[in-house]
């Protein structure tokens, strides 16, 4: 088998580099099994978001955290994740800060949190017209 750079190949083919097309609900839940495949991690939340005015917030990262998790990950970042931040999560998770705040502050759960919860309240934010409590118990009973 012959082996070229991908300039060689521009020469004699036409070359593309695809990345993959994740619809949001795609993009949440292959977070959520990320999270879910070490569901005891313990992963460190982000210091009181909801007080940082948004041009800090959107900056805001830690190692170790939720946001860090998917960033870990080739296939998103094939797809569009450009970062460990708040707003790079923001952004192509299409998380308003009420939701995104609900997944990785620390004035929800402390300054760790096991991976298995956060990817319970990103299931429950994933699903369309449901919220917190509710979204959460339908979780419970459905999975």
């Amino acid at each position: 088998m012959e082996q070229y750079a991908v300039d060689q190949l521009k020469a004699i083919a036409r070359v593309s580099r695809t990345t993959p097309q994740l619809s949001r609900a795609e993009r949440l839940d292959r977070w959520a099994e990320l999270l879910e495949v070490d569901p005891a991690r313990s992963l460190v939340t982000l210091r009181e978001t909801e007080y940082l005015p948004r041009d800090q917030r959107i900056l805001m990262r830690i190692t170790g955290s939720p946001i860090s998790v998917a960033y870990d990950d080739p296939v998103l970042r094939a797809a569009g994740l450009e970062g460990d931040t708040y707003g790079d999560a923001q952004s192509f998770f299409d998380l308003n800060d009420r939701q995104l705040h609900g997944l990785v502050c620390s004035c929800h759960f402390g300054a760790r949190v096991d991976a298995g919860v956060v990817a319970r309240h990103l299931r429950a934010t994933s699903i369309p017209g449901m919220r917190g409590i509710l979204a959460r118990m339908r979780l419970m009973f459905t999975r």
